[in-house]
């Protein structure tokens, strides 16, 4: 069922924004492209906890990019491939729309799971799909910067939606890095004490199990740092100077070093190691 509920968040923008955003969906729908919505928007939906948004972030394949910059090209947008790993913008002036198709650390990317579990919703008059509660969390859950931390989106996400969450998915999703999962969740039970039912009896027993069975296994033989998969920036040290091995890059994790080098050069006001990148 396809929902409709109100948005101040959409009174905000101005009006040539809003004919963007709405051209840039309208334009993927009548080319049978796939997006999903997600962001602020998603974030709302889900919440009810609207905020202003400087974007729209529309979640697409991967596969689908070279197609969706050519149509949003040929309608007088400026398409660009910003960060190839994962993410691309289209420009109208300084309004621009990301299209998203993996996360910064590279281990979340759109896959036929995100649409076929999508809800349905109409924003700025247009019906979309919305990025499900399960990856909108596996995706927030990873942001730990020092200038931006989701945790209080987490725990938003999870007061609002924990009834209609699919919870053995959202294991699934979150696979290896269940760790992540788990400390989310122990402090959604320090925020919400009285709430802390809302979260599955066998779902913390099976982490704390997991945590417990860890705890006593021989340390890792190999030195990684996962610390990248939270921050781009803070645990570049470690890697950097201390000799870790980045859990982003592959074999361990999805990303190339030249991906790891762009990622890197982003960084506002980043200075290059002594060795260059």
């Amino acid at each position: 069922m396809t929902e409709t509920r109100p948005r101040a968040q959409e009174a905000d923008l101005d009006a040539r924004v809003t004919a963007f955003y709405r051209n840039v969906m309208e334009i993927l729908h009548q080319e049978h492209l796939d997006f999903l919505l997600g962001g602020a928007y998603a974030f709302a939906w889900y919440t009810g906890i609207e905020r202003n948004t400087k974007d729209l972030d529309l979640f697409i394949r991967r596969a689908d990019y070279p197609r969706v910059e050519q149509v949003l090209n040929a309608a007088g947008h400026r398409t660009e491939l910003t960060y190839p790993h994962w993410l691309a913008k289209s420009f109208h002036g300084d309004a621009f729309v990301d299209l998203i198709f993996n996360s910064g650390n590279g281990i979340a990317p759109v896959d036929s799971g995100w649409f076929g579990h999508a809800a349905e919703a109409q924003v700025l008059g247009v019906p979309v799909k919305i990025a499900p509660v399960e990856e909108t969390l596996c995706s927030k859950a990873f942001i730990m910067e020092r200038e931006r931390y989701d945790g209080a989106d987490i725990a938003h996400l999870l007061r609002a939606q924990a009834a209609g969450i699919d919870w053995e998915r959202l294991l699934r999703r979150f696979g290896l890095h269940w760790r992540v999962l788990l400390a989310h969740l122990v402090q959604f039970g320090f925020i919400y004490p009285a709430e802390r039912s809302r979260i599955p009896t066998w779902l913390m027993d099976d982490l704390i199990d997991r945590l417990r069975q860890e705890t006593w296994q021989p340390p890792v033989a190999s030195q990684v740092c996962a610390g990248t998969l939270l921050s781009r920036e803070q645990y570049l040290y470690d890697v950097e100077q201390l000799g870790y091995l980045d859990a982003r890059l592959a074999p361990l994790g999805t990303m190339t070093l030249q991906d790891l080098a762009h990622w890197t050069r982003a960084i506002a006001g980043r200075t290059p190691p002594p060795s260059g990148e």
